[in-house]
């Protein structure tokens, strides 16, 4: 039985992984300095944990689990 994707420890810390590189993309984090080096290492973060987050549910979905 698979349980939905909210439900997972997965989901939650692409979630947080996520939020943190959104804040560094952002300027929440650092918002006096960085440039755009910040900003890029941010949407990276942010596009790996998503990518991460995707690839994973869809290989529980495809075992069948």
């Amino acid at each position: 039985m698979k349980k939905p994707g909210y439900k997972t420890t997965e989901f939650w810390l692409s979630t947080a992984a996520a939020l943190v590189g959104i804040a560094i993309a952002s300027g929440a984090v650092n918002p006096d300095g960085g440039g755009a080096w910040d900003k890029v290492v941010g949407m990276i973060v942010a596009t790996l944990a998503a990518m991460g987050y995707t690839i994973s549910r869809g290989n529980v979905k495809a075992s069948g689990k």
